[in-house]
């Protein structure tokens, strides 16, 4: 199909290939099975299939785990095809999303995963970017990061999954926006995951889910906005405003760099990384494993997990059915806490101001008291409530203990640097209700009374874009 440029027919080819390799072996073994019927003895066995290559002598067990955890990081959908694709059937509507507009709502395209050729056609103009059929043959090149997907040969899409990477992953825009090198551990601050989710055409088992009806819930997940996410809401089901300086309860996607050495690994303190990734494998992407968390058995803080129907404290794959997260937790860990914080680009910030801001950061500002270096955390149990930090405990009282983490400061640049969206740009606490450092800055100046300048605060901002 002309519209889908040279990616389609690149596709097309190769399937014709296939099929006639196919048919010319069907047609040689007919010819023999015919020739067996009436001469001589049956033809010798085939020859054994070649031995798999050796084991790299110099790759280590732990090089291994690497390999596989960023394996399942970027591919592993843990079976939550069966949510995606059976129950609300995302799908559906991905197949008639064109590259554009998908890109416009966050998604990202590996440009190591485009074959030469389509890569010389698009800088020629040659492939068809508003086309939904491109959309499909990016997803059968496996370029769209954090999408698991498998066309139908007829225009839909028969299979499609989500991996960590969707939320936590970006790319470089090395080739174009939103087309690049893939960036693992950066969260996609770009991905509006609630108008995704939205389109999807059979809402009705999420929205009973949380009692409430369809076009409740489309408003709700259209208020997220890019880069943003309700991890609770599955929960507590409280879609609800929360608090005047935001406009929804959902909050950022969150990195998944730099957290090597660091106690609580969400922003309101959930647990350790293991904890939370088979939580949002097994709860938030509705991948095929066990969970228990006896904590989700409180009615009265998660009506919705803990509901005798849906019992999620308790989650166990379906009778007969293999557990497929298990596993793989501890390569996934390994992997996720290789990720370092990434540094930040030489002329991103004032070097001469941000060494006076350092000594302000260990000194007269005081934000050393908990965010301690090297890792720019507490060293120990980092929880405080919010009143410690100036702020409502809204949504830290929708966790379990009813606390904020101290966040890790490593690579904050990264809040802009690869975000294309204007609108999704800066946004800093878990809930992004300030704009920018400044502002961040100027709280902590007010709510604990530090008396900074306005020289200092500038300062001490410099230091933050440096770390």
């Amino acid at each position: 199909m002309a519209t889908a440029g040279g990616i389609q027919m690149s596709a097309i080819a190769f399937r014709s290939r296939i099929a006639c390799s196919i048919v010319l072996a069907a047609a040689l073994a007919a010819c023999t099975a015919s020739k067996n019927d009436n001469v001589g003895p049956p033809p010798p066995a085939p020859p054994a299939p070649p031995a798999p290559p050796p084991v790299d002598p110099n790759k280590t067990a732990a090089d291994k785990t690497f390999d596989d955890g960023q394996k399942i990081f970027r591919s592993d959908t843990f079976g939550d095809e069966a949510f995606w694709t059976n129950t609300i059937q995302l799908n559906k509507a991905i197949a008639t999303v064109d590259p554009t507009t998908a890109l416009s709502v966050g998604l990202k395209v590996d440009a190591d995963a485009l074959p030469a050729s389509l890569v010389a056609d698009i800088k020629a103009g040659k492939v068809d970017l508003k086309a939904p059929a491109t959309t499909l043959a990016l997803l059968d090149l496996d370029a769209v990061v954090g999408v698991k997907a498998s066309s139908d040969g007829a225009g839909g899409i028969k299979s499609l999954g989500i991996t960590c990477a969707l939320c936590h992953s970006t790319v470089d825009n090395s080739f174009a926006p939103g087309i690049g090198k893939r960036l693992d551990g950066w969260p996609n601050r770009d991905l509006n995951v609630g108008a995704i989710v939205s389109l999807a055409p059979n809402l009705q088992p999420v929205a009973t889910l949380l009692g409430v009806d369809v076009p409740t819930l489309k408003s709700v997940l259209t208020s997220w906005g890019p880069g943003k996410y309700d991890a609770e809401i599955f929960l507590d089901g409280n879609p609800t405003l929360h608090a005047p300086e935001v406009n929804s309860s959902a909050t950022l996607i969150p990195p998944a760099y730099g957290l090597r050495g660091v106690n609580m690994h969400t922003y309101t303190g959930w647990g350790s990384i293991t904890q939370w990734n088979a939580f949002v494998a097994v709860l938030e992407m509705h991948g095929q494993g066990s969970y228990t968390d006896t904590r989700l058995d409180n009615s009265a803080k998660f009506p919705v997990a803990a509901a005798p129907a849906n019992h999620m404290g308790h989650t166990v794959p379906p009778a007969g059915q293999p557990d497929l997260v298990t596993s793989k937790l501890g390569a996934l860990e390994f992997y996720e806490l290789a990720l370092e914080a990434p540094t930040p680009p030489a002329g991103s910030f004032d070097a001469a101001a941000a060494k006076r801001g350092e000594a302000l950061f260990t000194g007269a500002a005081k934000c050393a008291t908990c965010h301690v270096a090297p890792l720019y955390t507490d060293a120990g149990w980092n929880m405080h409530d919010g009143a410690e930090i100036g702020i409502d405990n809204i949504q830290a009282n929708r966790s379990p203990d009813g606390k904020y983490r101290t966040t890790p400061l490593h690579g904050l640049f990264a809040h802009d640097a690869m975000t294309t969206n204007p609108a999704a740009k800066g946004r800093y606490y878990h809930d992004g209700r300030f704009a920018t450092l400044d502002d961040v800055v100027a709280h902590y100046n007010t709510a604990m009374s530090l008396a900074l300048s306005p020289a200092e605060q500038s300062d001490l901002v410099q230091y933050l874009k440096s770390l």
